[in-house]
């Protein structure tokens, strides 16, 4: 049978297999009344510093025998820091000259100049004498201890490994003092962790190199000691990768898990090979999932790059998208100070300006949109182009959320900071998957350096699981005079398709609805904390929606505090959100009571803040009532999943149905760590990829090359895309149509972006790319009209009312189970294998998609019924909760109705551009005066708006006169006097609706 002697005695035997040297505690002449070994560290100082004097010698042992601090923290505290800095002394030679050494007990950079002993049976007398199993000495000092239990006794465990470490605490506190790590296994489990660690932060060592797949039915001692012990590897780890923060006097000491030592010391490889003048300046992304301490990750990283001697004490630079997320990470890396020493923060540009034009190294933080040009001022002239603040290489932008902020490479703040930084380096950290449709992520950072998927976190327990609890709020229209009740408030909303979808689209925030979601929102949140304690957060889809689920649910009996977390506008916002404004330091100081599980705010109701960089352990639950995809829905749901005390789990309860997205986002988070198959044929995806190229080339006139896209300067680079744009916009079906393509293709992209032999066609893909987005800025619809908007938002609000809330799966006839995000059943849809067939159908619900919205603005009279759209969103968002995908039969109906619009088109002999301006006259046909089809007249006068047509014509009174004038030249005659100016007021409105962001 095994014993605990035996899992010692293979403890020692790997421990030997790895250079380290058995001793027998009994064998060591030492006052068992004291934990350092004096000689060996004497020894190890007299070989290290044999030309100091031998009294400094015996002084630094003896400083290094002995720690300063009112309390074990504090002194454990002092002693890493001598471990890991050094003490630095001075003497005088025997020439009586001033000399000083810096001496440290470790020689970190030659790991074999050090004395590596594997001790047990080792007494020590405090409070109590205790011998735990096994010590390792270093130099003489005791870094790590090993507490075993028998692995086949079952009355044994990890916990009471556990315990007996904190009794040894209690008894003899003395060896902890110079504590490093602590191990404790049972035989089966082996975790490391900080001796004054509770238990749910120990966590098993799951990789030996950290490029092996991890292994859970591996022998975890075996793998610990392996992955970490072997010489180099340790000192490493205490080296740079053990910190205390200091939270008000009060110290928590921290350690690195494998995955973020792993991918730190991978970053730490590539930074070598990739910080110039070494490499190219792309140094790589590394992803480490929301909740598994990639803040902690950066800091280490920081830490490391500041003390490498080829780096010549170089400048840092923390980049980040928001003020909240810079807030939230320059909060951390304060906390981290004894890795990365003193820290700037970037409060304005100038301030960003003045701190990256020193030549000294450093940390700074920053937010990107600081890289902005200064504007023209009384004082003085506007900057056209940002000037270099600094020359040097060995300047490195460490960008959190990498793929946010980081490709405006033609132009913006990312193009700023590069022209400031001309030979920065960069690396990118992100909590969530690149999303390579988005950009080209390889040519902004370079390659992967390493990646941690939610999935191996929860299995890690470095995350809780997070489950997902689907609820529906469903609507109906009752007010059937809706329309004619809109046009009492605006007589034209009719024609604003953005006024009319923006109100659609806040349906949700019904009166009615909102008061049955608060309240089944307390009754979940009531029964949830009545088995465990915890907070909630609920999101909502505007801030008046977040001030009436406030007013709602703070109505209801047995309401705890309640808080609304919220930008606002005074100038704007209504006198009664007044309570919810607070100023920045009022709002900091809403997060320190949220974050604490004694403080009685309990929920807080959000639509964006605090859903990303912001940590409370005791968040449990978030009630989701806000549609979100892709990163932005996983780091929202993710502020459940950090790891607390007795919490198991998060839940994510959703009352508008993001069960889709949810699988969507949740799969690109857990294919096989990141890097799994396509879950379709990758060659047929290819074939359709090149295919799309072809045809979105023949939109491209034959004279425009751009071959060597990415050698031209930006202002060629514009004139070629103008160029483009200029042939591409001449003809509206065209142009829809290569919008719709370039959309194909991108789409395309992000299931080929891995395959090499796309490379040669990156060019292509820039350019089109480039080109569609000039041409759907030049064809886009704005407007503003907030005071009618508000109005029309208020009828909605009061003619939808709300059944009770349904618990979907009880609507299914099901048993409900409890449904994580990551497990088989949720993630089956998103999973299941697609076949060339099922392939071309998801593009073809895409290219509708995108040919419905593109064509929205083009006939403002083929949208005039507000109750039509309405009862449309409404059927969507039941079917968003309740389907899985989109049927066939959908799409097919959609495709009918734009095939009868083009039909319509054809039949009339006219564009569709011109359609819009047909169903103006065709509605008044009987002021018109001449004979003829009503067909003759539109072409005129599409004709006279366009030959009139001029940049930014909307906003400038004599180009709108200029237009009136030329469609009443064309009009004369042929409409009524008397009712020519109604139709010319319909037809300017069509015009500025149709060709308003005119550019080409």
């Amino acid at each position: 049978m095994t014993t605990e002697a035996s899992i010692e005695q293979a403890t020692i035997d790997w421990l030997t297999d790895l250079g380290y040297t058995h001793k027998l505690g009994t064998s060591l002449p030492q006052n068992n009344t004291e934990v350092v070994l004096t000689e060996p560290l004497l020894q190890f100082i007299e070989k290290q510093y044999p030309n100091i004097p031998q009294e400094i010698q015996k002084l630094a042992v003896a400083e290094l025998s002995n720690n300063v601090g009112a309390d074990l923290d504090h002194r454990n505290r002092d002693f890493h820091l001598k471990l890991t800095k050094g003490k630095e002394y001075a003497y005088e030679d025997a020439d009586g000259q001033e000399k000083a050494v810096h001496i440290y007990p470790i020689d970190f950079e030659e790991p074999d100049n050090n004395v590596f002993w594997a001790v047990n049976q080792f007494s020590i007398t405090g409070k109590n004498k205790r011998r735990p199993d096994i010590i390792i000495y270093i130099n003489g000092l005791p870094l790590v201890i090993f507490e075993l239990k028998n692995w086949y006794d079952d009355n044994t465990n990890l916990k009471e490994a556990y315990n007996q470490i904190g009794h040894y605490i209690k008894d003899i506190p003395v060896l902890f003092e110079y504590n490093t790590i602590t191990v404790i296994s049972d035989g089966n489990e082996a975790q490391h962790g900080m001796y004054g660690a509770a238990i749910e932060w120990y966590a098993a060592w799951k990789s030996i190199n950290g490029t092996d797949t991890v292994q859970d039915d591996d022998f975890q001692m075996h793998t610990l000691l392996f992955g970490l012990f072997p010489k180099e590897r340790l000192l490493n780890y205490i080296k740079n990768f053990i910190f205390h923060e200091d939270h008000n006097g009060t110290l928590i000491k921290k350690g690195a898990k494998y995955h973020q030592f792993f991918g730190v010391n991978f970053a730490v490889e590539a930074a070598k090979k990739s910080v110039r003048p070494f490499g190219d300046g792309r140094i790589g992304v590394i992803w480490h999932t929301q909740g598994s301490g990639k803040s902690i990750s950066m800091a280490m990283y920081t830490g490391i790059l500041r003390s490498l001697p080829q780096l010549k004490n170089p400048t840092i630079i923390v980049q980040v998208d928001r003020s909240d997320l810079d807030t939230q990470l320059y909060e951390n890396f304060v906390l981290a100070k004894d890795l990365v020493g003193d820290v700037q923060h970037a409060e304005s540009t100038d301030d960003l300006r003045r701190l990256l034009s020193t030549g000294a190294g450093g940390v700074i933080f920053t937010t990107i949109e600081k890289f902005r040009l200064k504007q023209t001022t009384e004082q003085q002239l506007g900057e056209l182009e940002h000037p270099i603040l600094s020359k040097r290489e060995n300047v490195i932008v460490m960008a959190d959320e990498a793929h946010r902020t980081q490709y405006g490479l033609l132009d913006g703040f990312a193009s700023n900071m590069r022209k400031a930084l001309p030979n920065a380096s960069f690396i990118g950290f992100t909590g969530t998957p690149i999303d390579s449709k988005d950009a080209d992520t390889q040519e902004v950072f370079g390659n992967v350096i390493h990646v941690y998927d939610i999935k191996q976190a929860v299995d890690d327990n470095a995350t809780v699981n997070i489950f997902y609890e689907p609820r529906l709020a469903k609507l109906h229209l009752w007010n059937e005079a809706i329309d004619r009740d809109v046009d009492e408030i605006a007589e034209s909303a009719e024609d604003n398709p953005s006024l009319r979808w923006a109100a659609i689209e806040d349906a949700a925030g019904a009166e009615d609805r909102v008061n049955k979601v608060a309240a089944d929102i307390l009754q979940h949140y009531t029964n949830r904390t009545n088995t465990l304690k915890g907070k909630a957060m609920v999101v909502c889809m505007s801030r008046r929606n977040c001030v009436n689920m406030f007013e709602a649910i703070t109505a209801l009996e047995g309401c705890p505090e309640v808080a609304v977390i919220m930008t606002g506008n005074i100038s704007k916002d209504p006198i009664s959100w007044n309570e919810h404004l607070r100023t920045k330091d009022a709002t900091e100081g809403m997060k320190k009571r949220f974050r604490n599980p004694e403080d009685p705010l309990q929920i807080v109701i959000v639509r964006d803040m605090w859903l990303t960089g912001f940590d409370a352990p005791c968040v449990h639950t978030m009630y989701v009532d806000k549609i979100m995809r892709g990163h932005n829905l996983m780091q929202a749901i993710t502020r459940t999943n950090r790891v607390f005390k007795d919490k198991r789990n998060g839940v994510i309860v959703d009352y508008i149905g993001i069960g889709d997205n949810l699988k969507t986002a949740t799969q690109k988070y857990t294919g096989g760590g990141g890097h799994g198959k396509p879950t379709i044929d990758i060659e047929q995806a290819l074939e359709l990829f090149f295919n799309q190229i072809e045809k979105c080339k023949t939109f491209i006139p034959a004279d425009i090359n751009y071959t060597k896209w990415k050698a031209l300067r930006d202002a060629d680079k514009v004139l070629l895309v103008k160029k483009a744009v200029n042939s591409v916009i001449k003809y509206d079906e065209e142009s829809e149509d290569f919008m719709i393509a370039e959309k194909s293709l991108t789409g395309l992209l992000s299931i080929v972006k891995s395959q090499p032999a796309i490379q040669e066609f990156a060019v292509d893909v820039l350019f089109i790319q480039h080109v569609s987005k000039a041409v759907r800025n030049a064809k886009s619809v704005k407007t503003s009209r907030n005071e009618q908007k508000e109005k029309i938002k208020e009828l909605i609000s009061q003619s939808i009312e709300s059944e009770d809330i349904v618990d979907v799966f009880a609507m299914a006839g099901i048993e409900k189970p409890d449904i994580s995000i990551l497990d088989e059943t949720f993630l089956l849809g998103a999973k299941k294998e697609k076949d060339g067939l099922a392939l071309k159908i998801e593009l073809i619900k895409n290219i509708l998609k995108d040919e419905i919205k593109l064509r929205l603005h083009k006939n403002i009279k083929k949208y005039t019924s507000l109750r039509e759209e309405l009862e449309k969103v409404i059927d969507r968002y039941h079917s968003n909760a309740l389907d899985s995908y989109a049927t066939i039969a959908e799409l097919v109906e959609r495709a009918k109705e734009l095939q009868h619009e083009d039909e319509r088109t054809k039949a009339l002999g006219l564009s569709e551009e011109e359609l819009a301006f047909y169903d103006i006259l065709a509605a008044k046909k009987e002021l018109i005066k001449v004979e003829g089809p009503i067909q003759d007249i539109v072409h005129g006068v599409v004709k006279a708006v366009k030959s009139n047509l001029q940049l930014d014509w909307a906003k400038k009174e004599n180009a709108k006169a200029a237009i009136r004038l030329a469609v009443k030249k064309e009009l004369r005659g042929k409409i009524s006097i008397m009712q020519l100016n109604e139709i010319l007021q319909e037809i300017m409105l069509q015009a500025e609706g149709q060709f308003g962001e005119w550019s080409a």
